[in-house]
């Protein structure tokens, strides 16, 4: 007598069950994914609107920023650069706008919250680097998520990301290399950013980015290279 494999029909109900329950959870992935974009989405046209009503320059640094000229890391978060007598100004208009907001270091940086997404209010950054004068003159509108959002010339951003890369931050070296790879960088005013900020990073950054193939006018390093030889006052 021939018998067909035990329990065949009930391990094909299984197995039907299993691609039903994991096709279930994947819609539920994609659904919860697109509503927390929407959630983002919102809490960055509710910190834009806020900021511009203030009229003070700001402009996006962070991963948006790099989003824009970069790479994209799928970070949602919102970080504000601003000069030091701007900060208090757009936390009282976040606040005001309903976002919980927080005097994290009197230094450098407040803190706004809404819908559980955080936009940093950043007024110093790494090594003491402030929104200036060039650096407002270089602000740049770039279209992020089909919104025409203010944002920090590639070269201030590239130099802020290899300053504050460390340990703890070394992505923060690749995000920088990956505004490297672009090729319509404005050399002169990365250069000069850099004999500003340091030099001796930023040829590092350069002299790395050529052993991963990023091509790197030889001028950009070279200049760097004869500052820094000279024994010039740079970082």
């Amino acid at each position: 007598m021939v018998f067909g494999a035990p329990g065949a029909g009930a391990l094909t109900v299984r197995r039907e069950e299993a691609g039903v329950g994991a096709m279930h959870a994947a819609v539920h992935d994609v659904d919860q994914a697109r509503h927390q974009q929407d959630v983002f989405l919102h809490v960055l046209d509710r910190t834009m609107e806020a900021v511009r009503a203030t009229g003070e320059p700001v402009a996006l640094i962070g991963e948006l920023a790099s989003a824009a000229f970069g790479r994209d890391r799928g970070t949602r978060d919102i970080d504000l650069f601003m000069r030091p007598a701007s900060a208090p100004v757009v936390l009282d208009a976040l606040g005001d706008s309903g976002f919980d907001v927080d005097v994290i270091d009197d230094h450098w940086l407040y803190k706004a919250r809404l819908g559980g997404t955080d936009v940093d209010v950043i007024f110093r950054a790494t090594r003491d680097i402030l929104f200036d004068d060039e650096m407002e003159a270089h602000l740049t509108e770039v279209a992020i998520y089909g919104r025409p959002l203010p944002v920090v010339a590639a070269e201030d951003l590239l130099v802020m990301k290899a300053l504050a890369a460390g340990e703890d931050t070394a992505r923060y070296w690749y995000d920088a290399i990956a505004i490297l790879a672009r090729r319509d960088l404005d050399w002169e005013y990365l250069s000069m950013r850099a004999r500003q900020h340091g030099a001796r990073r930023i040829l590092s950054l350069l002299l790395f980015a050529t052993s991963v193939d990023v091509v790197v006018p030889r001028r950009a390093i070279d200049g760097l290279y004869d500052l820094i030889r000279g024994g010039s006052d740079v970082g």
